[in-house]
């Protein structure tokens, strides 16, 4: 293994991490804007979240592949690196089709006078998968490359997986910013045209600086960070067996590594999951609430009510952002708080308990707007809720902060350290339980607001439930990671 120099192993860990803002740009601006978007290309609220399942879909079927391939790439230019630019060449490729869907919609037949665009739809969902596809093959080698830069050291890793945090809440930070700011599209006036009113062209332009964001970002690392090159007779060594043994490699590895999972790697895949339970509602439907519960506005309705509904759609962005800034200041903080309480896994377990309350409260909050609308509205049910209500809501965004930040951190480190197998393949199994859990929730949570009266409540109350039940197993089940010497980092400093 090669020596590398602390401080430039740092500096290498934060360049590689630095692309999670240019991923997480485009992830943002896909959370805060997309389900209100499908909407407005007539796509009912009750199927809005079948498009979602798309992505769950290509995340079990890519991420697993991607990682074992990536685990064995023997590319001059490393085992990482061709991944992560392919990820980001298709990554451009997809927001570029979401942004233009209407026009291509319209160039290809779709009326202006219809409610639905069958054409833009379906220039949509193809872009969003390839989006997923694309931000799956990039965004698992990014964590394994993490990991080879940590040389296996159990402090590094939880160190590199912060900033890989830490920035995808800048990018978020920077993406929900961009979606709130309603008169982005003046930036690049040319986006606005016959088939794309003033909402669509600022989704259009959010995404045109976003491809600009990743690849000032990929280029730096992919130029300033080189990887060893993993040559054909190291990978015979590490991996003797003859590929004859299996028709397809991947699956009889991925089927290896199941069967070497102890207890502490199975325990860790069931709360990721149950976690992701709770949280793919909130990705989903936040902004969609904020519109349309809090608010009460309409996606399709009057033109008041989808003024109403877009100052929602906008004011959700702004919490999101406001939970991007948590998220990224928590972020660093995960380390010395994990040791101030006796371990991450009792971090990871408390701040799930405010990920439950926070999905419950969302009921009380609709509530209380609602009965403002019916009592306190002035009989003018479509004006803007009070300060008190939207301080309620923003609140709920900003609290959420707090646990997305380990969300996106420990469970990569723990997968790291508990498993036996290669860091990508490792990292694509853990996918799998943040994918499944996704793919159930897409399929029955539309459906399940629908049998409530067409609201978001329903999937919220789901999403608290699974968080609850994390709580005692993240605190007495999930084993604690094996103690090990650390090199010294110079931050946070060493033990």
């Amino acid at each position: 293994m090669e020596s590398l120099d602390e401080k430039t192993s740092l500096r290498k860990i934060i360049t590689v991490a630095s692309i999670a803002a240019g991923i997480q740009f485009g992830w943002a601006l896909q959370l805060s804007l997309l389900t209100p978007y499908v909407q407005t290309l007539g796509v009912p609220h009750q199927w809005a979240s079948f498009i979602w399942l798309c992505g769950p879909l290509s995340g079990l079927i890519v991420q697993p592949i991607i990682g074992y391939n990536s685990d064995r790439c023997t590319s001059r230019f490393g085992r990482r690196r061709p991944f992560i630019v392919g990820g980001g060449v298709f990554i451009s490729a997809a927001v570029f089709l979401i942004g233009f869907a209407k026009d291509l919609g319209y160039m290809a037949g779709d009326s202006l006078d219809t409610k639905t665009k069958p054409r833009a739809v379906g220039v949509f969902v193809v872009g969003f998968w390839v989006l997923d596809v694309a931000n799956n093959m990039l965004q698992g080698p990014c964590r394994a490359f993490l990991a080879d830069l940590s040389h296996g050291d159990h402090k590094m890793m939880r160190i590199s997986n912060g900033f890989f945090a830490f920035f995808m809440a800048l990018g978020n930070v920077l993406g929900y910013a961009a979606g709130a700011y309603s008169n982005m599209h003046k930036l690049l006036p040319f986006t606005k045209t016959t088939a794309c009113d003033t909402t669509c062209a600022n989704l259009k332009t959010c995404f045109l600086v976003d491809i600009i964001l990743l690849i000032v970002v990929l280029t730096i690392a992919i130029l300033t960070v080189k990887e060893r090159v993993l040559t054909k007779e190291e990978l015979a060594k590490d991996q003797p067996e003859s590929p004859s043994k299996s028709s397809i490699p991947f699956i009889s590895n991925l089927v290896t590594a199941f069967k070497s999972f102890k207890k502490p790697m199975w325990v860790l895949l069931l709360v990721t999951g149950l976690n992701w339970v709770a949280w793919f509602p909130f990705i989903l439907f936040d902004t969609d609430w904020m519109g349309k519960e809090v608010y009460g506005g309409e996606a399709e309705g009057t033109q008041k009510e989808q003024s109403v509904y877009q100052a929602g759609v906008r004011a959700g962005a702004v919490g999101l952002m406001i939970n991007s800034v948590i998220l990224a200041g928590f972020s660093i903080a995960i380390e010395p708080l994990g040791r101030l309480v006796g371990g991450v896994k009792r971090v990871w377990g408390g701040v799930n308990l405010i990920l439950a309350v926070g999905l419950g409260m969302t009921v009380l909050i609709t509530k209380r707007a609602e009965e403002w609308r019916a009592e306190g509205s002035g009989g003018h049910p479509l004006s803007l809720p009070p300060p008190g209500i939207k301080a309620a809501a923003l609140s709920f965004f900003g609290a959420l902060g707090i646990p997305l930040s380990v969300t996106f951190s420990i469970p990569f480190a723990l997968a790291s350290i508990y498993s036996s197998a290669s860091g990508g393949l490792s990292l694509g199994v853990l996918n799998l339980a943040i994918v499944i859990p996704q793919m159930i929730v897409s399929v029955v949570s539309g459906q399940l607001d629908a049998a409530f009266g067409g609201g978001n409540l329903a999937a919220f109350v789901m999403g608290a439930i699974a968080a609850a039940i994390t709580v005692p197993l993240c605190i007495f089940v999930l084993p604690s990671p094996p103690k090990q010497a650390q090199l010294h980092i110079p931050i946070g400093g060493g033990h």
